[in-house]
Formats: C-alpha cells, structure tokens, sequence
C-alpha cells in the first residue's frame, strides 16, 4: 500500500505529458463516478456541468469560458489535495510541518533508513525501473522537501508543503521536476535519455524489432528526431527535458480548450452547443471504450 501512494506522488509527470483530455481536470469531482455509467447518465451528467460552464447562461460555450473553467477545475484539485494532505500529516493543525513527522506518516520508521538494508522493495510490475527502494524515495522526497523548505529550517509551511506536493506548479520547483523526471526515464543512469527509453516509458515492447509498430509509436519516434532531440545527437539532454515537459509559455488549459473546441465544434462557429457536447460525451469525460487508461501514457497534445 505504501509503495502504491509512492508512485502515486509521480502523477505531475503523466499531467505534463497527457496526449488525451484528463476528464477528471474538467469535470473536478464529478469524474470518480462517470467511468461506471452508462452513456445516457454521462450524458445527463455532463449536462449539468455544461450549465455550470456556461457563465453567462447564453447557451453557447465559447472557448474563453471552457478555458476558464478547465483552470478553476485544475485549481480546485490543487487546493483539495493540499488541504487534505495536509491534514492528514498535520492532525494538530501546527503551523509547520517537520520533516521527521512527515517520513514517519509516509514510511513508517522511527530512525532515518531504519530497516531499509534487509529489504529493498521494487515497485510493481516495473522490472525495467531499476530498484525503487524505500531508501531510494525516501532520498528523493527528502530532496525534494529541501529545495521547498525557502528558509531551510527542515519544516515546511502549508504553502511550502504545496510546493512540495505539486512542484510542476511552483517556479521555484522546476529544477526538481526536471531531475526526477530525468530519474525515472534514463534507465542506464548516463545522465541522457535514448529514443529507447523515451519510447520504453510509454511501450514496454521492443522498438527494434521486425514487428509492425503501433502507429503511435511511430509517431512518437517522429517527434524524438524532429522535436525532442534539438541538437541531433540522438539523445534528450537535460535541457531538451525541459523544453518537453515545461515549455515555456504553454498555456495547458488554453490547448485543452482549443482541442476540444476543434474536435467537437461541427458547424464551425466557434463555440459549443449543448448538443455538440453531449454528442462528443466520451471526449469530455472518458472512459473505458475510450481507453481512457493508455491514453494517459503519451506525451503529446493533439
């Protein structure tokens, strides 16, 4: 169980990388619930969330306000998850939260890698990662937690503690993400990512094999040349990292409303009906005919 909310912490890296719409960034906490119902319930549903879309009740969605709501909904899971994370590594509701008191809460040990040189646990179903200790997370939190600590006193306040949670949102914090990003795709640890394991953190198969590849494979091999590999040398150094998963001045909500505005809008007036939504349902919500699931694994915006 451990290990599971562990690599849940790694979510950011999936979210920079989505090449499908994430329903649950757009439709908040109504998403836990849509992926066990039918398409006339989804429909129903979504809806009601479209009114709620709709700020000035014309009964047209423009993309100015599904941007909108597409950036209340990215930041009312911000705070929810703060908040709730907070509570429950802070239950005395202190003003700081110390770093022991925060590794005793996550890993359970009473003593700094106590325990952890008889048995090193690797995460599920990832034989190709490399060894995921605890000793190794618990390193990498630790680091993390240092880099958000602004004035260094090893506690963190609720809005470091945010930091820490949710560094692809905090300026201060992009360094980090670059460097655990770069952890967990270069699997030789030569401090450069290869085509063969940029591809291997999205296909498990061989790539250089005879068989016919998954025309997204191939796509994604397109882009490693043209795009990911600036300067030509076969490999994706750190800065070339950078570039991919936070380019500069991408706007995450204004894409995602400008594809969903582009695949739904079928008289081209460039806004949204009602109707044009709710015939789009699976686009907007999810689910698994979608394969919702391994859409989350590419990398690229449509």
């Amino acid at each position: 169980m451990i290990l599971n909310d562990l690599k849940e912490k790694e979510h950011y890296k999936n979210e920079e990388h989505n090449k499908e719409y994430d329903h649950e960034a757009f439709l908040g906490d109504d998403a836990k619930t849509f992926d066990q119902l039918t398409p006339e319930e989804s429909q129903k549903r979504l809806s009601i969330i479209v009114e709620k879309i709709d700020k000035n009740n014309d009964g047209e969605i423009t993309h100015e306000e599904l941007k909108e709501w597409i950036r209340y909904t990215q930041k009312k899971y911000l705070i929810n998850d703060v908040h709730k994370q907070w509570n429950t590594h802070n239950p005395e509701g202190k003003n700081k939260l110390m770093w022991d008191e925060y590794r005793k809460t996550v890993y359970g040990f009473s003593h700094e890698y106590k325990s952890l040189d008889h048995e090193a646990i690797e995460l599920d179903n990832e034989e190709d990662s490399g060894s995921y200790s605890y000793k190794t997370m618990l390193d990498r939190d630790k680091r993390r937690w240092t880099v958000a600590d602004i004035d260094g006193d090893g506690a963190l306040t609720r809005e470091e503690f945010a930091a820490f949670l949710h560094p692809e949102d905090s300026n201060r914090m992009k360094d980090i993400v670059i460097i655990e990003t770069m952890e967990d795709i270069d699997k030789n640890k030569d401090g450069k990512i290869s085509l063969k394991e940029y591809i291997g953190d999205m296909y498990h198969n061989d790539i250089e094999t005879d068989e016919e590849l998954p025309e997204w494979v191939l796509n994604e091999k397109e882009h490693f040349s043209a795009y990911r590999d600036k300067n030509g040398d076969g490999f994706m150094d750190a800065d070339e990292v950078k570039e991919w998963i936070l380019p500069q001045g991408f706007d995450h909500a204004e894409a995602e409303a400008r594809h969903l505005v582009h695949e739904s809008d079928t008289n081209a007036d460039q806004k949204l009906s009602k109707e044009e939504i709710l015939n789009k349902y699976d686009l907007f919500v999810g689910s698994q005919a979608t394969d919702f699931g391994e859409a989350l694994a590419r990398h690229d915006e449509f």
